[in-house]
C-alpha cells in the first residue's frame, strides 16, 4: 500500500470503495492501517516469475505427453 513516493491512494481507494463496497465517507474515516487490516496482508498477488514457475512445474509435473484438446 505504500510506494517509494508514499501511500498509494488510488490503490487504497479501489480496495475500499470497489473491493469492500464502502461508502466514501466511511472510507475517509479509516486510517490506512485500519483499511489494511480490513483488506488483509496479502491484498495483491505478485506476478509469477521464472523462479515461481519452475517451483510450480517441479511440484506439479506433467505426467502425460501429447496434444491438449481444450474441447
Amino acid at each position: 500500500m505504500t510506494t517509494d513516493k508514499g501511500i498509494d491512494w488510488p490503490l487504497l481507494m479501489r480496495a475500499g470503495l470497489n473491493g469492500l463496497g464502502m461508502a466514501p465517507d466511511a472510507f475517509w474515516q479509516l486510517t490506512p492501517a485500519e483499511l489494511q487490516l480490513m483488506i488483509g496482508p496479502n491484498h495483491t498477488r505478485a506476478p509469477l516469475l521464472n523462479d515461481g514457475l519452475a517451483e510450480l512445474m517441479a511440484a506439479y509435473p506433467d505426467t502425460t505427453k501429447g496434444n491438449f484438446d481444450a474441447g
